[in-house]
């Protein structure tokens, strides 16, 4: 089944073309449950038989991505945001737990919008805190474009190299994902150490 997805992705990337790569990156970096695993090493593939750039595969992937996550954001801001402070009691988040969250996306929200964006299962949805804590926009953006280009450049790179070969790339991808997620938590402790000592400086 997973093989006819393939299939079936890259058929409707070849026949949409471009805007097929950023309208599925869109839905992958939004709400819907659309691994980028199965857009971008296609489009890759693609591009290694002359069918696509791959300058424009990465442009696109990143451009699609940081769209979706817009949408998350302004979806978050506009109506998750008046919900909470309405309903949120009934949830058991109260207005409190919110301005920690604001002051917490304040101060932290570039490290933690960047690593989101390289951590599996946390990258579609690292949007959604962010609006509901009201982000700095254009820091937002900033971090999702550099995050999220990251992971596409590799995934395009994956299925440029290895191809149509799936168990190759998924494979490749598994090991990557582990260095991404050991790079991650090297990065959290770095920050957190800096933090702290420019903190102790203070005092």
């Amino acid at each position: 089944m997973f093989h006819n997805l393939i299939i079936w992705i890259v058929q409707t990337v070849g026949q949409l073309g471009y805007p097929g790569i950023v309208a599925l990156m869109f839905l992958e970096s939004s709400f819907f449950p659309f691994p980028s695993e199965v857009i971008i090493p296609p489009a890759g593939y693609l591009a290694s038989k002359g069918e696509m750039s791959l300058l424009m595969v990465i442009i696109l992937g990143i451009s699609g991505s940081l769209l979706g996550a817009i949408f998350n954001y302004l979806i978050a801001m506009r109506f998750g945001r008046p919900f909470l402070e309405k309903y949120g009691k009934f949830l058991l988040i109260s207005k409190n737990s919110l301005r920690k969250s604001d002051k917490f996306f304040e101060k932290h929200g570039h490290i933690s919008t960047f690593v989101g964006r390289l951590l599996p299962g946390i990258r579609q949805y690292i949007s959604l805190p962010a609006g509901l804590s009201r982000m700095n926009f254009t820091l937002f953006c900033f971090y999702t474009f550099f995050g999220a280009g990251i992971w596409v450049i590799i995934l395009a790179f994956v299925g440029f190299w290895l191809g149509n070969h799936q168990d190759l790339v998924s494979a490749y991808l598994h090991r990557i994902t582990i260095v991404l997620i050991i790079f991650c938590i090297f990065l959290i402790i770095l920050y957190i150490y800096i933090k702290r000592s420019k903190q102790r400086e203070k005092e």
